[in-house]
């Protein structure tokens, strides 16, 4: 099949760079001290048996974690930042994971070595056959599994360009077919550049043969975790493929077709005897070491080379017999792996041509990519020192192995617990909805972003799927819920003629009705408010009666949040926001309006620079608390206390900056869930229950938390929130966190989360 004509139809240039990736990264769970750990696996983490993103290996400290399949790149390592945090998170807070292939000290008893202690009998068994087999110690070396595809648009192009196919899977699978045959002919490459495994661990060997160490990489040598020498399988057609992996099935060279451990498989069902009735999907590449000073195992460079080499040997021709073609491969691949990481390679001239012949492919493909890393391969072939196998021998000279994998995994495990709140990789979307994400992952939830800006995500579990916005907006409410909770005047309806306690007051529709009206309340005590908006923005409260330039100016403020103005009635007493989940009150925070504290030296402007320092503030409800805002709002309410900007409180003093107590606006958050009486959480419930919402915030003033509900002024319901912000609940400024997210998820799934 000659592609290179087809590879240069413009019709394909909109496609070449287009693929699908996915990668399976396995790692072992260590001690701060580098050590292998003897805990099992993390308890916080949902059913391993069908995790979609977190599974163990072959022993119980082996991790894998597992993206799902993404359409670029930078998606793809999006998803393994959020994995990596979950896992970090996930496990005992003195574990992290272990940032290389070859794994650390293990036991000097292989029994030791404790296989993974999983539900299904079969794959305990499974695992006990590959210990006697294949000895538990080469088990755990570890490495990154690279799942590519190509775009399926590309290739359906590509089948009507070409003429010598007239079916188009049959098409489909000898591009794959070729691609695989060439990766394991030049695969020695990958190796040269990316090994990683120059070194083994303490007790790897223990004995066994092994290499003159250092090398390239051990783990993509004859000293590497391989199936025996009389497995043979042929990537000459699919047909030869299936067929082989089948004979060595039946005759107890492997237990099953899973065992095939191969550079290359290919995939495109459940099974490989699905290949005989399917096309060839993708191909999975399995000879990648991890990279100890990537984050992830990998870096992004990596991923697109990774790519770009794939379209170059669908474009390169083979020069061989297909067996003899890959079998060659085989022995200059253990050829360079064996190499020592500081020695030029033997396959020097190759390699350069190689990289010549790339780059002859970008420029007459016209590729729009960067050739930088082509040139630092060209520095790297020259200088053995840059490639990844001679930094880490270099590194271990001077640190020892082992510690480069403790200080390397330490960074690592600090960066994911930086900031606790959050969900790497996902930071720019709400911080409930990162932590309702975070939850999900945890639990093993196929979780899919489908409107990233609108915070719009689909979940499946038990053949059972769910769409949730913002974290807690989901199907338990019906759509008309929301649409009550919006408009503050028909909430304020329907609970007052249900008995519960509203302030009363009027609604405006243009400034002209309200300024007119000013005479009404000028000694009333006030609130002023847009009629549907959330997150305490354009509120204004006048306790004592506001003179006519303040009213007029919280008329102003109101009207630029919503085209009608509600002025109610101020009920005195604290504000409490009650978290209602189905028939409970889940959490209660009281929110203290924004405030600084004077020390008698620096002024309002500068007090409040220096709280909005603080980490757990920021913008856009992606931390745990609001940085606290210099705008109309809090200028005239400090105003009304006398004060500007410039002002310098006393040593001591506290000032408030708004009189609403949103956390949206810079309040402080305080959980008193356990403080409350169980009359006011039911009072909440009720509530929410007139209102027809099954999750809901609900805000209650109550002058007094020991005077029962059913006294007479005991509380006021002020208005419900049909997307209350759950980080507050989980990350309060004081308190005991509400995990909220996860009580959604129990709502959603109650059989699938305990």
């Amino acid at each position: 099949m000659n592609i290179q004509p087809i590879l240069t139809n413009e019709q394909l240039y909109p496609y070449l760079l287009k693929a699908r990736y996915g990668v399976e990264k396995e790692s072992q769970r260590v001690t701060m001290e580098g050590d292998l750990v003897t805990t099992d696996y993390p308890e916080k983490l949902g059913n391993r048996s069908f995790h979609p993103y977190i599974q163990t290996d072959f022993a119980e400290t082996q991790m894998e974690l597992v993206t799902p399949v993404t359409d670029s790149v930078s998606e793809l390592f999006r998803w393994l930042a959020a994995i990596h945090d979950t896992v970090y998170r996930s496990m005992d807070t003195n574990e992290m994971l272990w940032p290389l292939s070859m794994p650390p000290a293990l036991p000097k008893t292989e029994e030791n070595i404790v296989i993974a202690k999983l539900d299904n009998f079969e794959d305990v068994l499974y695992r006990r056959y590959l210990a006697k087999t294949y000895g538990r110690r080469k088990q755990m070396v570890s490495g990154i599994h690279f799942n590519f595809e190509f775009d399926d648009e590309m290739v359906q192009k590509m089948f009507e360009i070409q003429e010598e196919y007239d079916d188009y899977d049959q098409f489909k699978t000898e591009v794959y077919l070729k691609v695989a045959r060439n990766y394991l002919h030049y695969r020695w490459l990958t190796t040269y550049f990316f090994g990683g495994s120059p070194l083994s661990g303490p007790h790897y060997f223990n004995g066994h043969e092994r290499p003159t160490e250092p090398v390239r990489s051990i783990r993509n040598s004859e000293y590497g975790y391989k199936n025996h020498e009389d497995v043979k399988v042929s990537y000459r057609s699919v047909k030869d493929y299936v067929n082989d992996i089948q004979q060595m099935v039946e005759e107890g060279k492997l237990s099953e077709e899973k065992e095939f451990y191969a550079a290359v498989r290919l995939r495109g069902g459940h099974s490989v005897a699905d290949l005989a009735d399917k096309p060839v999907r993708y191909i999975e590449l399995r000879n990648i070491d991890l990279d100890p000073y990537q984050p992830y195992g990998i870096g992004e460079e990596e991923v697109e080379f990774l790519h770009l080499f794939m379209l170059f040997l669908l474009w390169t021709d083979e020069q061989a017999d297909p067996d003899d073609w890959v079998e060659q491969g085989e022995q200059m691949n253990n050829l360079v792996a064996l190499e020592s990481p500081l020695a030029q390679t033997a396959c020097y001239d190759e390699a350069q041509r190689l990289i010549v012949e790339i780059r002859s492919f970008i420029k007459q493909t016209e590729l729009p990519v960067s050739t930088e890393i082509l040139d630092r391969m060209e520095e790297m072939l020259d200088d053995p020192k840059q490639t990844l196998a001679g930094r880490v021998y270099l590194d271990a000279q001077k640190r020892t192995q082992k510690e480069i994998g403790k200080q390397e995994g330490l960074s690592y495990y600090k960066k994911a617990w930086q900031a606790p709140y959050q969900l790497a990789g996902f930071t720019n979307m709400e911080l409930s909805t990162q932590i309702f994400m975070f939850d999900a992952i945890q639990k093993g939830f196929d979780l899919e972003v489908l409107d990233e800006q609108d915070q719009f995500l689909k979940l499946n579990a038990q053949e059972h799927t769910e769409y949730v916005k913002n974290g807690n907006m989901t199907s338990k409410d019906t759509y008309i819920a929301p649409l009550i909770m919006e408009n503050k005047t028909v909430t304020k309806k329907l609970l007052h003629r249900a008995g519960f306690r509203v302030p009363q007051g009027k609604e405006f529709t243009s400034k002209e009705a309200a300024d007119v009206s000013y005479e009404e309340f000028r000694n009333k005590s006030i609130v002023v408010k847009p009629k549907s908006t959330n997150f305490g923005l354009g509120i204004t409260v006048f306790v004592d009666g506001p003179n006519k330039n303040d009213y007029e100016q919280a008329i102003n403020t109101a009207f630029k949040e919503d085209d009608s103005v509600l002025i109610e009635d101020f009920i005195a007493g604290t504000e409490y926001r009650f978290f209602v989940i189905g028939d409970q009150v889940k959490a209660i925070l009281l929110r203290v309006p924004a405030n600084v504290t004077g020390d008698g030296k620096q002024t309002v402007k500068e007090l409040v620079a220096q709280k909005n320092n603080d980490p757990l503030r920021g913008e856009n409800h992606r931390t745990p608390l609001e940085k606290i805002q210099l705008g109309e709002s809090e200028e005239l309410v400090l105003h009304q206390q006398g004060y500007t900007f410039d002002s310098v409180p006393n040593q001591d003093e506290t000032i408030y900056l708004r009189d609403n107590s949103n956390v949206s606006t810079g309040g402080d958050s305080i959980d008193m869930t356990e403080v409350f009486s169980e009359d006011y959480k039911q009072l909440a419930v009720q509530a929410a229950q007139v209102l027809g919402a099954t999750i809901c915030g609900v805000d209650i003033i109550v002058p007094d938390i020991e005077a029962p509900a059913s006294a007479a002024d005991a509380y006021g319901i002020i208005e419900a929130n049909f997307n209350p912000m759950m980080h507050m609940h989980c990350y309060p400024y004081k308190g005991k966190g509400r995990r909220l997210t996860m009580d959604i998820l129990k709502l959603l799934y109650p059989d699938f989360i305990k």
